[in-house]
């Protein structure tokens, strides 16, 4: 794994484009690598405003007056008119936002330097085999060093200050808050910074500890001044008092959590914490490996990204390995057990007013957050995801009570820490009840991955069959055909609303498919099962061909062939879904609808875009939108953006990646499906494909040479490889799809 590491010629002086991340799930920080000053902005992902407590008030976004019939009224209007304006429905069913609070920095941490002389010789980096942070330099005839690193283990950040000459390691630190409700005070050489948000209460604090090695620690009223050291330590933990529990959201004061944790770290001792942290790390992303035949040129990272053409240089493909492995990265980085998930924004934000409040919205983009946890073998990533999805269900189910009179859960387009599984009044983006059972579609999928039945007994089915309960009880009948739709539906950000919108049922086609497949794994709730079964047979799938051969986005044929919206939303039956297959009518439509909805869009939608084309089998098309997205949608840091800063594209071109190498969504392991002409010659190792199976595969003049497959547990497995191999007992053959009884821990390997 050469050239896994992205690095600078200079100091940034940005947060979104040139600042680099680390973090630990909880904790996160980005470094600037300055000379003369350093900045390491870091962030809690608790710190909230909003939420009970919130001076706003706050109502989970349920509606604070009762509506009788409002939702009866609009449905009518649309059996009689099959159209209504967002505006419209928005009145009768909004309502403005309570309370909703936003992502909070936390603060900063500054190291004032001596500046005696010009630095030369300047390197700050990131490498992501070690994933660790560092600034090098020479001033003065001293090569000066700074290690940086957030550790999963101990739960703190952790930062190293060094030089090559005894004595010559001399710094002041101190902490900044845009918090007012704050106070710093600093004693035996940590410095405390606690406060209360003043919109809500949330007591937070963070403690930073420094230990010297050789030379003076001087405290002062709100600093630390270190002088004449050979080497400093500083170690960081913070905390709030927030709980993820319904309907409180607040535990304990955080003081005596965040001082055990500073104090357990700074008696490890450095290369304790840095070996734990290794291990930790490493246990993760070691298990993949993406060779596209790269070769990295010896040039700062923002000059690669400037250089790349889209073409097929190894250059190029150096980027695109690198792009790939910092994907994986981000992911550790920003989303461990014990934190909340990855939100809009992973874990770094330095405002306290961050664009889309830096909230969790499900109308994709928590979704696509998670998309590569599995295929990427990162799958103890998506714990919070499971934890966050179980957590909306309390307050979910009042708000399915409460607005739809209806049993189950309900989240409708985005949430928060706090529950709101309601509505607000932004026209086009405030109605989607359909979220939930997406939601729900990434926990059933990580059981097809992994085969565990008692996650999906415990973890995945309560959630799946809440949320199919509240379709089964409020499915609307069409007077036209009699078929079952949504209504009122909404297709995400785009024309009118009606009934029968496309996506809203292939969402719900995807739940019912997958709750009464889960019903049935488990032999229970048979009733169930079978209202289940009869309300998809009455489902009106979503899926039809219009009069210029693309798929609808709406029942009925409203597509215009010149609109190129960044949305494509009517195709999640083809991705994430299954319900499209390449290659049958509905798949030849989705080409049409993606070659006339363009190339263009935002970050998250190109990157949809690479797993759009992928999953049709088209590895070139799918490689021009990686092209796209890093050319044009990727800053100098190589984070995503919308614009702004939005990580789901970094995770959703991972997971497009992927595509592009394995796929398993329709029970076959088909081994480089959508392989580009650019990427003639490489190998992957330690991808995962459904059914707990670990696939490694290399590949030579654009044909795989040598597939091996590790199987986790025993049961058949089915490959479609255009490789020869070999025949084991009891397989068999049909085209280039093999499948055979496979043994638990045994590998199987054709070709090579």
């Amino acid at each position: 794994m050469t050239g896994l590491t992205l690095w600078y010629d200079r100091p940034a002086v940005d947060w979104e484009t040139e600042a680099l991340p680390i973090g630990n799930g909880a904790l996160g920080a980005m470094i600037f690598g300055g000379t003369a000053l350093e900045q390491i902005q870091f962030n809690e992902k608790t710190l909230w405003t909003g939420g009970p407590g919130s001076r706003q008030g706050y109502d989970f976004g349920n509606w604070t007056a009762p509506r009788p019939g409002a939702l009866a009224e609009v449905r009518e209007r649309l059996d009689r008119e099959g159209r209504m304006v967002p505006e419209e429905v928005a009145a009768a069913l909004g309502q403005p936002k309570s309370g909703f609070g936003a992502y909070q920095t936390f603060g900063d941490l500054w190291l004032d330097l001596p500046e005696d002389s010009p630095a030369t010789g300047y390197r700050r980096e990131l490498s992501l085999r070690e994933a660790v942070a560092t600034v090098t330099y020479t001033a003065g005839g001293v090569r000066h060093s700074r290690e940086y690193f957030a550790c999963h283990p101990g739960n703190v950040i952790v930062g190293r200050i060094s030089a090559d000459r005894p004595g010559a390691v001399e710094f002041t630190l101190r902490a900044s808050s845009p918090h007012d409700d704050k106070r710093v005070s600093v004693a035996d050489g940590r410095l405390t910074m606690r406060g209360a948000l003043a919109d809500n209460g949330m007591v937070f604090e963070a403690q930073v500890q420094v230990v010297v090695e050789g030379g003076t620690r001087t405290d002062g009223a709100d600093r630390i001044i270190v002088a004449g050291a050979d080497s400093a330590v500083f170690v960081l933990s913070a905390g709030t008092d927030y709980a993820p529990v319904y309907p409180a959201y607040r535990g304990d004061d955080p003081h005596d959590v965040v001082t055990a944790t500073v104090d357990k770290a700074v008696a490890q001792g450095y290369e304790a914490l840095r070996q734990a942290h290794r291990d930790d790390y490493a246990g993760l992303f070691d298990r993949v490996e993406l060779d596209l035949g790269q070769e990295t040129p010896e040039v700062p990272t923002d000059r690669l990204r400037a250089s790349y053409t889209g073409g097929d240089s190894a250059a190029d493909r150096a980027l695109e390995a690198l792009f790939f492995a910092y994907g994986r990265y981000l992911l550790i980085a920003s989303s461990r057990a014990g934190s909340l998930p990855a939100n809009l924004q992973g874990v770094w934000n330095d405002s306290t007013s961050p664009a889309w409040a830096g909230d969790y919205h499900v109308n994709i983009n928590l979704q696509m957050n998670y998309w590569p946890a599995d295929v990427v073998n990162l799958t103890e990533t998506a714990r919070p995801y499971d934890d966050f999805a179980r957590a909306l269900m309390a307050p979910g189910r009042r708000t399915a009570r409460e607005m739809f009179e209806a049993d189950g859960w309900v989240v409708h387009n985005e949430t928060n820490p706090f529950g709101f599984t309601g509505v607000h009044d932004w026209a086009t983006a405030f109605w989607f009840p359909e979220a939930a059972a997406w939601v729900t579609q990434h926990l059933y999928d990580r059981y097809r991955f992994s085969g565990d039945v008692g996650y999906l007994r415990e973890s995945a089915y309560p959630v799946m069959k809440g949320a199919a309960e509240l379709w089964l009880d409020t499915l609307h009948a069409d007077p036209g055909d009699g078929m079952l739709v949504v209504s009122p539906s909404y297709s995400p950000e785009h024309g009118d609303f009606s009934a029968g919108a496309s996506m809203a049922q292939q969402i719900v086609w995807d739940l019912f498919t997958n709750v009464a497949e889960a019903a049935e794994i488990l032999d229970v709730d048979a009733e169930f099962r079978a209202r289940v079964l009869e309300a998809l047979e009455r489902l009106d799938p979503g899926l039809r061909i219009g009069s210029w051969g693309q798929l609808q986005e709406w029942k009925a044929d409203w597509d215009e062939q010149d609109n190129q919206h960044r949305h494509v939303s009517h195709l999640f039956g083809l991705h994430p879904g299954r319900q499209i297959v390449a290659g049958s009518p509905e798949g030849e439509a989705a080409k049409v609808t993606l070659a006339a909805r363009g190339d263009g869009g935002t970050g998250w939608s190109k990157a949809w875009k690479i797993n759009f084309w992928a999953r049709l089998l088209d590895g070139d098309h799918a490689h021009r939108m990686l092209g796209e997205l890093l050319k044009h949608s990727t800053l100098d840091n190589l984070w995503d953006t919308h614009p702004p800063f939005q990580i789901d594209g970094n995770f959703g071109a991972v997971a497009g990646i992927a595509e592009m190498l394995v796929q398993s969504h329709q029970g076959v392991i088909h081994v480089l499906p959508a392989l580009p002409r650019a990427w003639r010659t490489g190998s992957v190792r330690g991808l995962r494909a459904r059914g707990d199976v670990t696939v490694d595969v290399s590949w030579r003049d654009g044909a795989a040479e040598k597939v091996t497959l590790h199987a986790g547990r025993t049961g058949e497995i089915r490959v479609r490889a255009a490789v020869e191999g070999r025949m084991w007992d009891g397989g068999s053959r049909s085209g280039d799809t093999w499948s055979w009884q496979a043994r638990a821990g045994e590998s199987y390997t054709m070709g090579g």
